[in-house]
């Protein structure tokens, strides 16, 4: 096999990434697009000593796992990578790939992995949306096969996966609301009818950075927050009211300035142009506040399905004192509350804890205590003897995991009840591999917050030994 050579393959099996994979005559192939079943013809354009990589050209005998794709732009598009997959078979190749990496990255013979929890909404489902602008559009095979002349300048959506100065200029996407996909054809219109550009990541310049849209699940609220390089308050005044006349569901604009050459949606600084700057959401009881640079479950719906095997698996009693670490916003603090005596949440952004108070005090909630720091330094014996040993932990760490001296606390502190929340089961089971010594994994269960990605959720209940 050489690069560049074309290969006919039967696919084996899912792989990482949502690639699937095969062997031939021993030698895996990866190939995006392709699923479990197929036949395809691909070409192989990345050659290594143990893999190679393919890309599909044709479906020579489809699988009996596949179903159409609902959006114009699926492969080319970063956003969704199964689409093209039955969602039952989704859910079953995402119980496996958890149980993959307790077996294969934790070096665990046996985790007893529950079937993933589903949702009925595999569409629409997330209630906030990053849209980039770029000087530097992409074009589908669909347009360049076309005889139209494109404007390749100007685009609005979402990212080419592995190109950040590429822009697909979408005129649909189902992951937010159908409002959503109105309200980006409209700005982009909005904004080359009066010229303004979109930001040039070689040249660091331009106007347009980032149309981000928050939409709440439970409530009649919408955020729109348009990234700029710079402040324009004759700009804003026309945003605005283009907004409130064209889109009344707009409740809130937010402009955050982004002045410096990271291709990022934050910023140094946040201007409310109309409504509160906020938009609120429901969570089982608590009503959560949540700002433009705050961090909420996209999912609404699933992260309360989450949250409710969180509870269960923690087993909490009334006399309980609870850690949540990697506490964000303070949801799950928040969530679990009124089941314990107290709950202490640490968290490194600042932000995020101001905004967690104020979720408990608008809650009602007296019994949690926020506490800001980086875990690896705050989580120490000082810290145990001023807040009390827990007799309930509770993490969910980002998609790195934890620091070795925060799972070296966990070992000293060691409470019987511990519940492991994670967006990334390979560093879930790495970081519960170094305590397999002390806790034994009574039970992982999935759920899928990201329909039609290969994004999983993985929480983990331990037992100590």
């Amino acid at each position: 096999m050489k690069k560049g050579s074309i290969v006919t393959l039967e696919m084996e099996k899912f792989a990482d990434r949502g690639k699937s994979l095969t062997k031939l005559d021993g030698y895996v192939v990866f190939v995006a697009g392709a699923v479990p079943g197929d036949t395809v013809k691909a070409r192989v354009f990345k050659k290594r000593k143990k893999f190679a990589e393919a890309t599909l050209l044709e479906v020579v005998t489809p699988s009996p796992l596949r179903t159409e794709a609902k959006c114009a732009y699926f492969l080319t598009c970063g956003g969704c990578k199964w689409q093209h997959v039955n969602y039952e078979s989704q859910l079953e190749a995402k119980t496996q790939s958890v149980r993959d990496a307790f077996e294969h990255h934790g070096g665990f013979d046996s985790v007893q992995v529950e079937n993933t929890l589903g949702t009925d909404n595999t569409y629409y489902y997330r209630n906030k949306m990053e849209f980039s602008f770029s000087s530097g559009r992409w074009l589908t095979p669909t347009e360049i096969s076309s005889d139209e002349k494109f404007d390749t300048s100007f685009a609005l959506g979402l990212h080419v996966p592995g190109n950040w100065a590429k822009v697909l200029d979408l005129s649909e996407c189902h992951l937010q609301s159908e409002l959503s996909a109105e309200l980006v054809n409209a700005v982009r219109t909005l904004s080359l009818e009066n010229g303004w550009k979109p930001w040039d990541t070689r040249r660091h310049v331009g106007y347009l950075r980032h149309l981000v849209i928050r939409q709440s699940t439970k409530m009649p609220e919408m955020m729109v927050n348009l990234v700029t390089s710079y402040v324009d308050t004759e700009r804003m005044a026309l945003f605005a009211e283009f907004l409130q006349a064209q889109f009344p569901q707009v409740t809130t604009l937010v402009n955050t300035i982004n002045s410096t050459q990271a291709q990022t949606a934050f910023g140094e600084e946040a201007h409310v142009i109309f409504g509160s700057g906020v938009v609120h959401d429901k969570i089982g009881d608590c009503t959560f506040e949540i700002a433009s640079n705050a961090f909420f479950q996209t999912n609404t719906v699933q992260a309360q399905v989450l949250y409710e095997v969180a509870l269960e698996y923690a087993e909490l009693k009334p006399t309980d004192l609870v850690y949540d670490l990697y506490c964000g916003a303070g949801t799950i603090s928040c969530f679990i509350a009124p089941h314990v005596k107290q709950v202490v949440g640490v968290e490194l952004i600042n932000e995020a804890v101001k905004n967690a108070r104020r979720n408990a005090k608008a809650n009602g909630i007296e019994n949690v205590t926020f506490v800001t720091g980086d875990m690896m330094r705050l989580f120490n014996a000082a810290f145990v003897k001023k807040h009390g040993r827990p007799d309930v932990l509770i993490v969910d760490p980002p998609r790195a995991g934890m620091h070795p001296k925060v799972v070296d606390q966990i070992r000293e502190l060691a409470p019987d009840r511990f519940v492991y929340i994670s967006c990334n089961p390979m560093t879930q089971a790495r970081d519960l591999a170094l305590l397999s010594d002390i806790y034994k994994i009574d039970k992982i269960q999935p759920v899928d917050l990201f329909p039609h990605t290969h994004h999983i959720e993985s929480v983990a209940r331990l037992k100590k030994k």
